[in-house]
């Protein structure tokens, strides 16, 4: 949506809007089957170690290296990954708990409500009902099956060389819906067995999902950005 709007492709915002939040709600659908056939029994029961503890110092600083490395790799998607890291240091700092549990819930419900009654006033029958909607509707569907496959595929060729074993599904979870993907990850292991905790490793694939997504966005906006400018 941030795309479209920046490359002056506004009509398409309304059809990208409904294919993101589409998606998002099919994961628990999408990704599942996916996961089984690109894994075997053995794999999905892999179990992952306990995380380490993380320092108060590590979550400050995470989110302001964040903010700098993407400025500097990706500057087009500055905004949106300030914006995301800024709710990170609001709630790691310990000081502005009334501005974080507002930035958590009510601004967030009021931006998503805001957001979709201002793009659901750009889809008129004209602008909606186009072949292009199709075409972002089915790209959609291809970026979530490749990003699941994708995922998946890469941690088992990290378990080629690692001694420790990474449970592969967790790699499904680098894709930026969040956190419904963490969810369905760790839900279809505890189906394999009901002692293998996975969410946290899965959300943290899937906030790797969404900075790497910011990021992509940025390196589209810088490539073709200045193509149309």
């Amino acid at each position: 949506i941030f795309l479209a709007g920046k490359l002056g492709q506004s009509s398409l915002m309304g059809p990208i809007a409904v294919a993101a939040y589409s998606y998002m709600s099919l994961v628990p659908i999408i990704q599942p089957p996916i996961m089984k056939l690109c894994t075997t029994e053995k794999e999905r029961k892999i179990k992952m170690d306990q995380l380490r503890p993380v320092s108060k110092l590590e979550k400050i600083l995470f989110p302001i290296v964040i903010t700098f490395v993407v400025g500097i790799v990706a500057p087009g998607g500055l905004p949106l990954i300030a914006c995301l890291m800024f709710g990170n240091l609001l709630r790691e700092c310990g000081v502005l708990n009334a501005l974080s549990e507002t930035a958590q819930k009510v601004l967030a419900n009021l931006i998503t409500l805001f957001l979709g009654l201002s793009i659901a006033a750009t889809m008129s029958a004209d602008k909606f009902l186009r072949p292009q909607t199709l075409l972002v509707l089915g790209l959609g569907l291809v970026a979530f099956v490749f990003d699941t496959v994708g995922g998946v595929f890469f941690a088992k060729f990290i378990n080629l060389f690692a001694k420790k074993k990474i449970n592969p599904m967790i790699g499904a979870a680098g894709i930026s819906a969040f956190p419904m993907s963490a969810r369905v990850v760790h839900k279809l292991g505890q189906e394999e067995d009901n002692q293998n905790f996975l969410l946290m490793h899965a959300v943290g694939a899937n906030v790797s999902g969404q900075i790497a997504s910011v990021i992509a966005g940025g390196l589209i906006l810088s490539i073709f950005g200045s193509m149309l400018g």
